[in-house]
């Protein structure tokens, strides 16, 4: 994985989690992610992007996310997807608003019934 994927997968799973508030276990999840990924410096974007407006770092995101993720093929795109999904569940739940955030995300790469064949498997 190239540091401009990495910076985009680590904004991917941080926003998701921000959607409703960053918390400690989520946090948590997303240093273990960028130590596994050897991307401490591409999660620091990550939450910089997030931070520097948080109103719009949804849109901003969903954006950002479209020309770089949304241009992988298929399976990586769902991949990725799948990645954040895992992630919710290391913490215990998933939020709809998550789960909405993700579908939304989905329908942008024209993979949402593969997510939700996906989830519901």
């Amino acid at each position: 994985m190239y540091s401009e994927e990495k910076k985009s997968f680590l904004l991917l799973k941080s926003m998701i989690f921000h959607y409703h508030g960053l918390d400690e276990d989520e946090a948590q999840i997303l240093e273990r992610t960028a130590k596994k990924l050897d991307a401490s410096s591409e999660l620091k974007w990550a939450n910089e992007f997030i931070a520097s407006d948080y109103s719009t770092a949804f849109d901003r995101a969903r954006t950002h996310l479209k020309d770089t993720l949304g241009k992988l093929n298929k399976d990586k795109r769902l991949y990725y997807l799948d990645q954040v999904w895992k992630a919710n569940y290391q913490k215990g739940y998933t939020t709809e608003m998550e789960a909405t955030a993700m579908l939304r995300l989905a329908k942008d790469w024209g993979i949402e019934s593969e997510l939700i064949s996906m989830v519901r498997s």
